[in-house]
């Protein structure tokens, strides 16, 4: 298990997909900050015209707690797909590359490799939140947002950090679709089906029995009207993420690697 984390974390190192996924989390950091900048001011939003418009749709409040909520419903929707690139990089760049004979070739066992890969991409995931949530704390103390207590923050980053960890757990299925379809396009292709179906369901109300509708709806996405999924829909989301995972430890045990 050593040698298999010490190899993934080389790869993770010389790869550009690091810098890449902080600086999305960093973008939509920034742009949720500026919403609230608009927000602040109801004039300098009429003002901005359609921007100012987008942003009293998005339906924060600018202090606190609706930056807060904000982040958290970013990440409710984003965090799949940049969760989601990292697991299929992780398991489909083998194929892509052609490494996966020669990774397998050594005397490491197959479940050690799959458990390191799993492991730095929950590492990964759980880098990005908190980076997310010192980002929000210092664009909100810049913005000089109002609301401000430590009850407040801690309830907000707590649902930051809540929303990424469900949203990390349900890419395992994509590691899955990775390995079966050798490469990234397969698994990113299923990806894009998921999102869209999580889209589409948690607009029919049945979000709640949709795992990977359950992070945004957690997150508040659907309104304050709306009820945050219960413990269905949690345990939903780890019996999917717990399927995931042995599915692809299964696969990469008994597939024939030819390539």
């Amino acid at each position: 298990m050593g040698e298999a984390l010490w190899a993934e974390l080389l790869k993770i190192r010389r790869s550009r997909l690091p810098w890449l996924t902080t600086l999305a989390f960093t973008i939509v950091a920034v742009v949720c900050g500026m919403f609230m900048f608009i927000l602040a001011d109801p004039a300098r939003a009429r003002a901005l015209g359609l921007l100012g418009d987008k942003a009293q749709l998005s339906g924060a409040s600018a202090d606190w707690p609706g930056y807060l909520a904000l982040l958290a419903q970013a990440v409710g929707v984003g965090g799949l797909l940049i969760y989601g690139i990292t697991a299929i990089w992780l398991f489909g760049r083998e194929f892509s590359d052609r490494t996966a004979t020669d990774l397998l070739a050594l005397p490491t066992s197959r479940i050690a490799i799959v458990a390191a890969k799993f492991t730095l991409a929950t590492l990964w995931a759980l880098i990005l939140a908190l980076w997310m949530c010192l980002l929000g704390l210092l664009i909100g103390t810049v913005l000089g947002l109002p609301g401000w207590s430590a009850a407040i923050a801690v309830h907000g980053l707590t649902r930051i950090l809540i929303t990424g960890a469900l949203s990390a757990v349900l890419t395992t299925p994509l590691a899955l679709a990775a390995s079966i379809g050798r490469g990234y396009l397969p698994a990113v292709a299923v990806m894009f089906v998921i999102v869209f179906t999580a889209q589409v369901i948690a607009a029919l109300g049945y979000g709640a029995y949709f795992p990977w509708s359950v992070p945004a709806l957690y997150a508040g996405l659907a309104g304050p009207d709306q009820d945050p999924p219960g413990a269905l829909g949690i345990v939903l989301v780890l019996a999917t993420a717990t399927a995931g995972v042995l599915m692809t430890i299964a696969w990469w045990r008994r597939a024939d690697h030819t390539r």
